[in-house]
């Protein structure tokens, strides 16, 4: 690569430049004419290779000058390495799809189909770590394994049903198929984006359990109790149709606040949409990779060439105009 340590000489250039414009395209600076009565006499006088190339010479000033000023402004080679130091997090997400996430009250979609499209965001805003997504209801499943195809893992969120495991909520072991997924990650920062509308109702792991096992790896969880207190819509498909039956909302506040405390994690409560929106900007923002930019480069003083090149140009141009174009008219 090649700089310039003192740039601010380079304006300099315009002297040249002018010096060029002046010579060739006004009256100044142009050496005075000698008056004739009539020049016919020189009509058939064709101009000698000598002529030709003494007008040239303010050219060969211009050159010189131009090159001294370069000198100037310190040209330098240099050569060496960038390097990025990436300090990367990797992310499990485990999403609920048991029969309580069809509630309507994220109005006009479900609670599943909007936790799809935050989330869909939330993989939007990440650039270099590696994030996967876990699913569950009765059973936990993993869907995407850790990966930076951003693509993929949002085509296989796409994907994501009800129906795909039988129905019930087993956070517990949700909590244990993430923490399996970031147990042999090297990553610096690990975590767990839990979203849920429900109560562990599977007894197989107690969710506190899991928590705590996922924090003795050095896994964080983010606990998010997605829905509205009281009663929801909630539609069935009949043989005549959709029909809506009003459910109770019930979330463990409880154990998912002590999910997060147990991981040095956090807990918060979506009501609608907007708020669930708002909670994966923060996380995002809580969650950013680290990036530390090493250069090493080593420079070469060029300025020597430049200034014996203008020096020599000046000094040849000084002894040709005195010496062998010296008296030449133009």
């Amino acid at each position: 690569m090649i700089r310039f340590k003192d740039p601010i000489w380079l304006f300099l250039l315009i002297l040249p430049l002018g010096y060029v414009y002046i010579r060739y395209f006004t009256a100044w600076l142009k050496p005075p004419s000698l008056p004739y009565s009539n020049i016919n006499v020189f009509s058939g006088i064709a101009s000698s290779w000598r002529t030709r190339i003494s007008s040239s010479l303010p050219i060969l000033k211009a050159i010189g000058l131009s090159a001294l000023i370069l000198a100037m402004a310190r040209p330098q080679s240099g050569f060496g390495d960038t390097r990025e130091s990436v300090e990367g997090v990797d992310i499990m997400l485990a999403l609920d799809i048991s029969s309580s996430m069809k509630a309507v009250d994220f109005k006009p979609k479900n609670r599943l189909h909007v936790a799809k499209e935050v989330i869909q965001r939330f993989i939007n805003d990440r650039e270099s770590d590696r994030l996967g997504l876990v699913v569950f209801a009765r059973r936990s499943f993993t869907q995407c394994p850790l990966t930076t195809d951003y693509e993929l893992l949002k085509s296989l969120l796409q994907r994501v049903d009800f129906g795909m495991v039988e129905d019930k909520t087993a956070i517990g072991l949700a909590i244990a198929n993430a923490a399996n997924r970031l147990r042999d990650s090297n990553a610096k920062t690990r975590i767990i984006i839990l979203l849920t509308d429900g109560v562990n109702n599977v007894d197989d792991l107690a969710p506190v359990d899991a928590a705590r096992a996922a924090a003795a790896l050095g896994i964080k969880i983010y606990a998010i109790g997605a829905g509205r207190p009281g009663l929801v819509d909630i539609p069935i498909n009949t043989g005549f149709g959709t029909r809506y039956v009003q459910q109770q909302s019930e979330i463990d506040e409880e154990t998912l606040k002590e999910i997060a405390s147990v991981s040095n994690g956090r807990f918060y409560r979506a009501k609608d949409e907007t708020a669930l929106k708002e909670i994966y900007d923060q996380i995002s923002k809580l969650e950013k990779t680290k990036i530390e930019v090493f250069s090493f480069y080593r420079y070469t003083e060029l300025f020597s060439g430049f200034l014996i090149a203008g020096l020599g140009i000046l000094f040849g141009d000084f002894i040709l105009g005195r010496s062998f174009f010296g008296g030449i008219p133009e």
